[in-house]
């Protein structure tokens, strides 16, 4: 089995965002051949993979009916990375949110790039993520961005680093998201973007397709129907998600491995796509236990044939390189790598997502328009 190197520059999360900007009619690129249209609305699902959502037709007949093309999300297949792309139009190596724990260079610890949290000081979002954001660019063009997302997201370091340049509109239940996307597409010429993220917190707890997790594609599916029934004239609606999900049914603990534990000093990423941070002159052999102990269940690469395969894009900007793990461990078989006494909660996780397998890699698109 080979990685599914995600199609940048073709038909990536990245692309997505560049299209939309085009749609608009800013010179940007337009790899999608997506149409003009005066306003956009793209509705983000946090876990929507196409192949879940194409597993339950009954339970989202509005999205299920709509389903045209698949995307990629990128590499890592997590929600710091995609947004990342979403929010910059440029592939993860462009953008430097390369997963969801990285080593901050020379620190000697790990920034949560999600939450935004670490042990030491915490860089500046700018700093980390310094380029222009597509909210920004639009701005600049006089276009009219807004981010409809629970009040919470609002000061977070992340929010900063993907979102710099957005009107934030806080809405926490549906009817309110629903509400701010009606009024942030009143201006004339919009860009907006509404969250949903119940569908992936429920899919982490009780596994993707459990019941809990049909209900939430079933709110997502009538969320995405009355968005689509209130778009005013000249108006495209999109909807795609982050990345999709497996269920996981076998767990290999590094804190119960020695082995797996010889020579690293920082275990980054997350349990489907593991940065794997070697002491000084250790590189060559964690990569070799690694490779023995996870043969037939992952794909484990250096940062060399991580970089030279693709895998977070055409290439990966060399301030951005101390970033990437000597060693990358990324599971195609159902299994999770944990860490049960540094991550508890992540290491129970049933339902998980980071790797460059279908399932979770491609995600759909769907396009709405009263064109």
């Amino acid at each position: 089995m080979n990685p599914l190197v995600p199609a940048y520059g073709a038909a990536s999360l990245a692309d997505l965002s560049s299209s939309l900007l085009a749609v608009l009619g800013m010179d940007e690129d337009n790899p999608l051949g997506l149409t003009p249209a005066e306003r956009v609305l793209l509705f983000l699902v946090d876990g929507l993979g196409a192949d879940l959502l194409r597993a339950h037709p009954e339970t989202a007949p509005f999205l299920s009916a709509r389903l045209g093309g698949v995307l990629t999300a990128g590499f890592p297949a997590t929600t710091a990375t995609s947004l990342g792309s979403l929010g910059t139009g440029l592939p993860p190596g462009e953008h430097g949110m390369l997963g969801y724990q990285l080593a901050v260079p020379g620190a000697g610890y790990l920034l949560n790039c999600l939450r935004w949290t670490a042990p030491g000081p915490l860089i500046p979002p700018d700093e980390w993520q310094p380029t222009p954001t597509v909210y920004e660019r639009a701005a600049a063009a006089g276009i009219s961005a807004s981010y409809v997302a629970p009040s919470e997201f609002e000061s977070t370091g992340f929010n900063r680093a993907v979102y710099r340049g957005v009107r934030f509109v806080g809405a926490d239940e549906v009817d309110d998201r629903v509400e701010g996307v009606h009024q942030a597409l009143a201006e004339p010429r919009s860009h907006v973007t509404v969250y949903y993220g119940n569908l992936d917190a429920v899919g982490h707890r009780t596994g993707w397709g459990s019941p809990q997790w049909l209900e939430q594609l079933a709110v997502v599916d009538r969320m995405a129907e009355r968005l689509a029934a209130t778009l005013p004239p000249g108006t495209a609606m999109y909807v795609t998600g982050d990345h999709g999900m497996v269920n996981v049914t076998e767990r290999i603990d590094v804190d119960a491995l020695p082995a797996l534990r010889e020579g690293v000093a920082l275990l980054g990423g997350e349990t489907r796509a593991r940065h794997v941070y070697a002491d000084p002159g250790a590189a060559g052999a964690v990569l070799g236990a690694w490779r023995d102990i996870l043969d037939g269940k992952a794909w484990v690469a250096s940062r060399e044939e991580a970089v030279e395969s693709g895998w977070f894009g055409p290439r990966v900007r060399a301030e951005w390189l101390p970033r990437v793990g000597d060693v990358l461990a990324v599971p195609y078989a159902a299994c999770a790598i944990t860490a049960s006494v540094a991550e508890p909660r992540e290491s129970a996780f049933i339902g998980c997502h980071g790797s460059l397998t279908p399932a979770e890699q491609h995600v759909p698109l769907l396009e709405v328009s009263t064109r």
